[in-house]
């Protein structure tokens, strides 16, 4: 079942900011890699943007020649090989992940590197690159979200680890069903104050 959220901005903002939405995959530690999985733009002040966040996920690859396969349902414990096949590249199940809690992709081309995607809701959520033969990449999310403030930020994009590290608030999705984040603060001149976000409305599953 999917997790209904509802941002709410009750900010003091003056500047129409974006608010950038991602998760962070643990295995790696290469911030360059974190995407900006949603970015809620011009919503007001009182104004509000509903939207689910799905338990599931789906795997693709893109590889060297340019070429992009289905998206395939991924769930925690799966193994994905990408292999050449009599029609060309594919991506297929093919058993169980060493680690449970991890979705692992294996490069088993003789040539050519690609490029592991994982998407939630149809929108991007974390990428590996440069994943050359014999190699592979591994993806693993705790159930939380990052949340904060960002300009010039594109859907679906790396975002760079100086934008990252502005992010500070981490919201734990664990059990719950549906809820209302609010964002406060921001506001001109002197008196503004850092924007903060929470959780209101909790309804759990």
């Amino acid at each position: 079942m999917d997790i209904k959220l509802n941002f709410i901005n009750r900010s003091n903002d003056t500047n129409n900011s974006s608010v950038v939405i991602f998760q962070k995959n643990l295995v790696t530690n290469f911030d360059e890699t974190t995407v900006a999985w949603k970015v809620i733009e011009n919503c007001g002040v009182g104004a509000n943007h509903p939207f689910t966040y799905p338990l599931s996920s789906h795997v693709s690859i893109n590889d060297s020649w340019g070429n992009y396969t289905p998206q395939i349902a991924a769930q925690n414990g799966n193994l994905f090989h990408v292999t050449l096949s009599n029609s060309g590249t594919q991506l297929s199940l093919a058993g169980d992940a060493s680690n449970p809690a991890q979705v692992h992709v294996a490069n088993e081309l003789t040539k050519g590197a690609i490029n592991a995607s994982i998407y939630k809701g149809g929108s991007l959520l974390a990428t590996r690159t440069s994943i050359a033969p014999a190699q592979s990449a591994a993806f693993e999310f705790k159930p939380v979200i990052w949340i904060g403030v960002a300009s010039q930020v594109v859907q679906g994009q790396v975002m760079n680890s100086a934008i990252i590290s502005n992010f500070n608030t981490e919201l734990s999705l664990l059990g719950i069903a549906e809820a209302d984040i609010i964002m406060t603060g921001g506001g001109p001149g002197a008196n503004s104050t850092p924007f903060a976000f929470h959780f209101e409305n909790i309804r759990y599953a």
